[in-house]
């Protein structure tokens, strides 16, 4: 059960700590109070997606957190398996924190996790039932949706739905290799025109570098000869003048006959005597270089083809010789299935009628428990409607069982309704009213709901269109279900507010300028108050709670 939600700067509520017991709790309030954002903060806390303007003007950020205790096995199993058990046996505590920028921070047990941890632990949590699930009721294709969860066909769903999906990919890949026995050929043709074009040219990883360099070596030949030769005469002089080698061998013979005057002159020497050889070594090196320079004609012509035929293959089937050969690899293996395309086919053929038999053997198996299903929610949900003030109610869960597999199986499923003796069934959208809508949908939940392993029900105002017995009835069965699991009804009506065996009001306020929402507990003189403003708006009468108290005190000989 939620035990205590805290919420911090969400939307108009600035801080509210909103502790909750066991029971029907009900939470009242004016229109745009507020009542909303609570939900919303609940659905933050579950993992529902949020946006960034759920966060209070001028707040950086937002923040809920939930304390739940008397956990169920499904959930502890579940903590244990992702490692975020808590230090407190049989209690769990749950944080999100949403900045003004969208981002969100989530903790279980004070532990970070993502938010679809959240999303894991939900269902074991809290089950809402908002306003919009009316409308999802209307259309007709979640009426499949509602009979499998009741029927518990998740785990025949998880072996049916791959095995659909892989009859899907094989049949396109069936559809691509049927195409026209001329396109093929036409394809064989092209690629294995730019398969040999590519192998002749036989290109090498890096080649295109290596040719780059030569190219620029011809490129530059006159300044490579000229910078050598300037080199050589620097060195090695001429007839007229010495170069660098004759005056250094000069420079070291002459430190070199200083050793009989004095050793302190060895050093120099030694150092002169280095540098000559050095420089004698550079002479040699510069000299074979010039004798062998070669600057083919032949061979910069070559170069240049060579890299005019790689730049035309790059701009045909990729920018470098690595994306070529890439590409060359891939049309190989293209042809090599191209070339056995009907063997390949008839092997398609064969795996998709292998996969087909099971696929429709595990339909089969699931249109027969939704048939079984369909029998059952039929009588739960006549029976949970006459207990609504429908008792003349006839309701179908009708099965269409059709020859083509979907990703339901053979099935389509409609959920039809007689509201009145003598007429037939007809879907739910063309003859169900809002009040109706209502009730079955509480009736609805109600069966579906009743072997989950949630925790919590809450019920976002799902008096709309409800007035009178109708909604005493509602009120009633709201009671019947929060003996069961703990129960969170937001509601308009006073017969609902007087069933609660809690109540809450949410009120807003403005300070200095400020939107301000408060939700706070009443007493049982507060109650009488708020749902005599429920019985007659702002101006409260003494009749008016007179009435209110009326309702409570019948309230309190129901329960």
């Amino acid at each position: 059960m939620l035990q205590l939600l805290h919420i911090e700067n969400i939307a108009v509520i600035e801080r509210a700590d909103i502790e909750l017991e066991d029971g029907l709790t009900v939470l009242s309030g004016e229109t745009g109070a507020g009542k909303s954002i609570v939900i919303d903060s609940i659905g933050a806390i579950l993992g529902r997606r949020v946006s960034r303007d759920l966060v209070r003007a001028g707040a950086q950020k937002g923040f809920v957190s939930a304390v739940f205790t008397g956990l169920s096995d499904g959930l502890t199993a579940l903590l244990e398996e992702l490692a975020l058990t808590g230090d407190e046996p049989d209690t769990l505590h749950l944080q999100r924190q949403i900045t003004a920028d969208g981002k969100s921070t989530c903790r279980v047990n004070m532990k970070p996790v993502s938010v679809s941890v959240l999303r894991q632990l939900a269902p074991y949590l809290i089950d809402i039932h908002g306003q919009n699930d009316g409308q999802k009721l209307l259309d007709e294709q979640h009426h499949i949706d509602y009979l499998d969860g009741y029927a518990g066909l998740d785990d025949l769903l998880a072996q049916y739905r791959p095995k659909y999906q892989a009859l899907q990919a094989l049949r396109r890949e069936i559809t691509a290799l049927e195409t026209g026995e001329q396109e093929r050929l036409q394809r064989i043709d092209m690629l294995t025109f730019h398969k040999e074009e590519i192998e002749q040219a036989a290109l090498q990883p890096g080649e295109d570098e290596t040719l780059a360099q030569r190219k620029a070596y011809f490129d530059h030949a006159g300044k490579i000869a000229g910078a050598l030769e300037q080199t050589r005469l620097a060195l090695n002089g001429d007839d007229e003048v010495g170069g660098a080698c004759a005056l250094l061998d000069q420079a070291a013979a002459a430190l070199a006959g200083l050793h009989e005057v004095s050793e302190a002159f060895d050093a120099l020497a030694e150092q002169a005597e280095e540098v000559r050889l050095l420089a004698a070594d550079l002479r040699d090196s510069v000299v074979s270089r010039s004798d062998n320079l070669d600057f083919s004609p032949d061979e910069r012509e070559w170069v240049e083809q060579r890299l005019d035929l790689i730049y035309r293959l790059g701009q045909k089937y990729g920018g470098t010789i690595a994306e070529i050969l890439a590409y060359h690899d891939r049309i190989t293996a293209e042809l090599e299935t191209l070339a056995d395309s009907d063997n390949r086919r008839e092997e398609l053929r064969e795996q998709y009628r292998a996969e087909l038999a099971e696929a429709k053997r595990l339909a089969g198996e699931i249109t027969a428990r939704r048939r079984e299903a369909a029998s059952r929610l039929e009588a739960e949900i006549v029976r949970e409607l006459a207990g609504l003030d429908m008792d003349k109610v006839k309701m179908r869960v009708a099965v269409h069982t059709g020859a083509k597999l979907t990703a339901h199986g053979f099935d389509t499923v409609t959920f039809e309704i007689s509201v009145n003796p003598g007429e037939p069934e007809k879907p739910l959208s063309k003859v169900a009213s809002g009040g109706e809508l209502s009730r079955i949908m509480l009736a609805l939940k109600n069966v579906l709901t009743a072997g989950e392993d949630v925790g919590m029900l809450i019920f976002d105002e799902i008096d709309t269109g409800v007035s009178g017995h109708a909604a005493q009835q509602i009120a009633r069965k709201l009671s019947a279900i929060a003996k069961k699991k703990q129960t969170l009804c937001v509601t308009h009506l006073p017969q609902i507010a007087a069933m609660g065996d809690h109540h809450l009001r949410i009120a807003k306020s403005v300070r200095d300028g400020r939107s301000y929402t408060d939700v706070s507990p009443m007493d049982r003189a507060q109650r009488i108050d708020e749902i005599a403003r429920l019985l007659s708006g702002e101006q409260i009468s003494d009749a008016a709670r007179r009435n209110a108290e009326e309702l409570l005190e019948a309230a309190g000989q129901e329960g």
